[in-house]
C-alpha cells in the first residue's frame, strides 16, 4: 500500500503543482528557460473594479511553477529524514491502527532510495537493520555495475517521463479558474492566496487531465519569490486511475506546506493527507498520514559511496 499510496500522492501533487507552466504560449517552456535569470515577482494589483486581472495571475503561476521545477531538481541533491504517521480508518472513520514509519532517504549515484531506521519511533531490530543494510547495498551494486547502456536507456526513459509531466501540466491554466482571495503571513513571510476552480466546460487535452475538474483548492505563494509555499486541495468528486486501478472517492485532502533549505531550495516540511481509496474494485483504504520531512543536508556529488547506503553529507 506503501507504494501506491506514494504514487496516489505524487499524482495528485503534480496536478496542482501545474499551475506555473499553464498558457498555450508557453508550450515551449524548456531546459534553457529554467536556466535563464529570473524575473522579478509578479504583484498582483486590482484593476478599477477591485478585481485582479486572470492575466496577472496567470504570470504570478507560472513563475511559481518555473521555481518548482528547478526545486524538484535541487531535491535530488538532498538527504533528509522522512517520519509518516499513519492512522488506519474504520468505516465510521475512527482510528482502528496506527503505524509509524522513519526513513533515511539516501543518494545513491543520482538515485534517491529509502532506508528505514524506526518503526513506531523505537529503533529496528538488528535483523531488519541487516535487511535494511543489505537492500541499499544491491541498489548500490547494481548501479555500480550499470553498463553505459543501460544507464543511457534509464536515463532516456526518466527524461521522457519527467516530459510527459510537463505536457500534462501544462492544462491546468486552461482547466481552473483562479481569483485572489487575499494575503496571508506564513512563517514570517507575506504570501498572496488564490483559489481555483474547475473551469466549466473545459474538454482536457491529454489523457489523464481528466481528473482536473474535479479538485479544488488553494495555494499560497511568496510575494517576494514567486514560490508557492502551501496548498489545500480536495477532490470534489470521484477520481479513477484506470479501469481496475483505483478510486479516490470525493473528500480526499492533501495539505502541503514547504520550508526554505539552505537559503536556495524550497523542500517540503509537512504533508497532511486524507486518503479514501478503493484498490481493483476490491479493497477499500480509508487513512489519516501525516509526513514530516527534517534533517536536509546537502549531498556531495563528489562523495564516493563505500558503506551500505551511506553518502556524505555537508
Amino acid at each position: 500500500m506503501r507504494s501506491c499510496r506514494r504514487l496516489i500522492l505524487a499524482v495528485i501533487l503534480l496536478v496542482w503543482l501545474a499551475p506555473g507552466q499553464e498558457p498555450p504560449s508557453l508550450v515551449t517552456l524548456n531546459t534553457a528557460t529554467l536556466h535563464s535569470v529570473s524575473p522579478p515577482p509578479i504583484a498582483l494589483t486590482p484593476d478599477p473594479s477591485g478585481t485582479v486581472p486572470p492575466e496577472q495571475i496567470r504570470a504570478l503561476l507560472i513563475q511559481a511553477e518555473q521555481k518548482d521545477l528547478e526545486n524538484d531538481k535541487r531535491l535530488r541533491d538532498y538527504t533528509y529524514i522522512e517520519r509518516q504517521e499513519e492512522h488506519k480508518l474504520d468505516a465510521q472513520g475512527n482510528v482502528a491502527k496506527t503505524e509509524i514509519r522513519t526513513s533515511d532517504i539516501l543518494e545513491v549515484y543520482g538515485e534517491q532510495v529509502e532506508k528505514l531506521i524506526a518503526k513506531d519511533d523505537q529503533p529496528l531490530p538488528a535483523d531488519e537493520v541487516k535487511k535494511e543494510d543489505e537492500k541499499i547495498q544491491k541498489i548500490i551494486d547494481k548501479r555500480k555495475n550499470e553498463s553505459e547502456d543501460d544507464r543511457r536507456k534509464r536515463l532516456e526513459k526518466e527524461e521522457k517521463q519527467r516530459e510527459e509531466d510537463r505536457k500534462f501540466v501544462l492544462e491546468v491554466a486552461d482547466a481552473f479558474n483562479f481569483r485572489l482571495v487575499g494575503s496571508e503571513m506564513m512563517d514570517g513571510r507575506d504570501t498572496w492566496v488564490l483559489e481555483g476552480e474547475p473551469r466549466p466546460g473545459y474538454e482536457p487535452k491529454h489523457r489523464d487531465a481528466r481528473m482536473l475538474n474535479k479538485l479544488h483548492g488553494r495555494v499560497w505563494i511568496d510575494k517576494a519569490e514567486a514560490q508557492w509555499v502551501k496548498l489545500d486541495i480536495t477532490a470534489l468528486d470521484t477520481i479513477a486511475f484506470g479501469v481496475f486501478l483505483a478510486r479516490i472517492h470525493k473528500g480526499a485532502r492533501i495539505v502541503v506546506d514547504l520550508t526554505k533549505v539552505n537559503e536556495e531550495v524550497w523542500l517540503p516540511r509537512h504533508v497532511q493527507f486524507r486518503l479514501d481509496v478503493r484498490l481493483a474494485l476490491v479493497k477499500n483504504y480509508r487513512e489519516d498520514i501525516d509526513q514530516t520531512f527534517r534533517d536536509y543536508k546537502k549531498f556531495r556529488a563528489d562523495s564516493k559511496i563505500t558503506v551500505l547506503g551511506e553518502a556524505n553529507r555537508e
